[in-house]
This record gives C-alpha cells, structure tokens and sequence, in this order.
C-alpha cells in the first residue's frame, strides 16, 4: 500500500488498513516518547478508536504522518491530562493535609487539634456521600480503594476517559466543601 491514497481509497476502512500495518511501529514510536509500552499502548488504542470515530476522510496526501501527528495529538492531551490530575491530586492534599500546630512530628496532638481533625473529617465524609453515585462510585474506587483508572473504569463499566471527568468533578467539588 502506497503512501498516496487516491479519492476512491481514502475512507476510515483504508486508513484503519494503513494503521493496522504500521500498529507495531508506531506502539515502539510512542513507548519510546512516554517511557512506556504499557501506556503507548493505551494511546494507540485510543488512536484506533478516534479512527474508527471519524467520518469518511478526503484524500489524504500522506497517510502515515496523519497517523502520526492523531497521535502525537492524542499523547499531548493525555499528558495535559495527567498534568491537570496531578494538580488537582496536589490540591486534595494540601485541603486534606493535617498540620498539628507547624510541629513535624508531635506525640500527641491536643485535644482541640484531635476536634478539629474529627470535624474535618466527618465534613470529609459527608462531602463524598453527597457526589453523585457514579462520581462517588468512582472515587471510592480510585482513591480509597487505591484502583487504577483502567482498573475503575472496567469495574464500573464505563471508560477511562468516564472515570477521570468523574474523579476529576468528585475532587473539585470535594476540595470546594472542604476549604
């Protein structure tokens, strides 16, 4: 297959054709820009199904770099991404962190200190019990649980992409209440 699709060739099915044969370079592409195969992985997946998405395409000069630049694309809003989670994860623990009065380490708080703790997190609880059931669902997965996104999204039967809009709303509005 040439790099050159004509009018005729140049619907989703021939560029599905074209990612198909070049699948295997582009996971070693990919795995050496994120430092992982695991994670190109991912991507490339996520690429075929941006593919499989797209109306019908016009003609296409080369074929090859389009598949390249979708999925230089898809790899820079997956780091934005996660650049924006670790963000938000930054914030759940600067509002979640408990400071017992600037001491690094302290035998025993003071009573107040231990009040105030309780309080927090009683407050804490009731923020999560009143997410929504999915956004809260999820977030008991991933962050108390410890689950992965993957992980969570296929226990809950919904994608990766669900699972982070919901850990990402259940965070906001969680760090919001608790402030």
């Amino acid at each position: 297959m040439g790099d050159l699709l004509s009018v005729a060739d140049s619907d989703k099915a021939a560029l599905l054709g074209l990612y198909e044969e070049k699948r295997a370079n582009l996971v070693r592409f990919f795995a050496a820009r994120l430092g992982s195969r695991a994670e190109a992985e991912d991507l490339i997946q996520d690429l075929y199904l941006k593919i499989s998405g797209m109306e019908a395409v016009g003609p296409i000069d080369n074929p090859s770099a389009l598949l390249h630049r979708m999925g230089q694309n898809l790899m820079l809003d997956r780091l934005r991404s996660q650049k924006r989670s670790g963000t938000r994860d930054n914030d759940w623990r600067s509002v979640n962190t408990t400071s017992f009065a600037g001491q690094e380490v302290a035998d025993e708080p003071a009573a107040d200190e231990v009040v105030a703790g309780r309080q927090r997190l009683k407050a804490l609880v009731e923020a999560v019990e009143d997410l929504p059931e999915k956004t809260r669902q999820a977030f008991q997965l991933h962050k108390l649980d410890g689950h992965s996104h993957v992980e969570t999204a296929k226990r809950m039967g919904i994608s990766v992409s669900t699972v982070e809009k919901h850990i990402s709303s259940a965070l906001k509005t969680l760090t919001r209440r608790l402030r």
